[in-house]
């Protein structure tokens, strides 16, 4: 089994001019969804969003993989 470990951001139609562009609108809108959350709140939507996109992606092995990559310089 091949994990894809590249950011594939693209929505259908739109087109980019950089190639990390479409990164940056994911990160434009989990900011924007932070908004004026506190630092508690801020957390708990974190949370949230970690298991929800778990949920979604459904690979145990990419998320294994996932996980490692994350817990690596901590």
């Amino acid at each position: 089994m091949t994990l894809i470990l590249e950011p594939n951001f693209r929505e259908p139609g739109k087109r980019y001019f950089r190639e990390f562009s479409p990164g940056d609108d994911f990160y434009e809108a989990l900011i924007d969804t932070h908004g004026d959350l506190s630092d508690e709140q801020s957390a708990l939507l974190n949370a949230k969003l970690i298991l929800l996109l778990a949920n979604h992606i459904g690979d145990i092995q990419v998320l294994r993989t996932a996980l490692r990559l994350a817990r690596e310089d901590i």
